[in-house]
């Protein structure tokens, strides 16, 4: 038997989900556009990224290193492969593709799963607490191999 209480929880479980979903919109939209404030403000304060090869770091880092590429063309896709929210927390399986193509050198493919961990702030906006990306390289195109494709 399906109670009311059931499908009010369902419901909210979709919109959370669909308010996931944007903000990996979002974030692919202004890591393509350069848009610095709007990355930050996609993270938690105390947010934690974890890549192969650093230590982690966390929101002033990820700034220094956004502002350090900033003549880097980015283009991102991300596949969620699940969600799942618990509460006030949730997080997210994706699997994702950047392509960075710096001025006049070649574009670098890098690709790989993602766990993302997203916590509601207190906007009850959901933003990005950590973040454990496994991208590791996989195709490097010449600018003129690009244009001819």
């Amino acid at each position: 038997m399906i109670r009311p209480a059931m499908i009010a929880k369902a419901s909210e479980q979709q919109l959370d989900e669909h308010e996931i979903r944007v903000l990996v919109e979002t974030w692919l939209k202004a890591s393509k556009e350069k848009d610095l404030d709007t990355l930050l403000s996609l993270l938690a304060d105390d947010v934690v990224f974890m890549v192969p090869g650093k230590e982690p770091f966390g929101k002033q880092a990820f700034a220094e290193m956004n502002r350090a590429m900033k003549d880097v063309q980015i283009e991102g896709k991300s596949d969620i492969q699940e969600i799942r929210v618990l509460g006030d927390w949730a997080w997210m399986r994706t699997f994702l593709t950047v392509k960075f193509t710096p001025p006049g050198g070649a574009t670098t493919t890098s690709s790989g799963y993602v766990l993302t961990v997203l916590q509601r702030n207190a906007d009850y906006r959901w933003v990005i607490a950590r973040d454990a990306n496994l991208l590791v390289p996989t195709e490097q195109k010449s600018p003129s191999a690009a244009q001819a494709t």
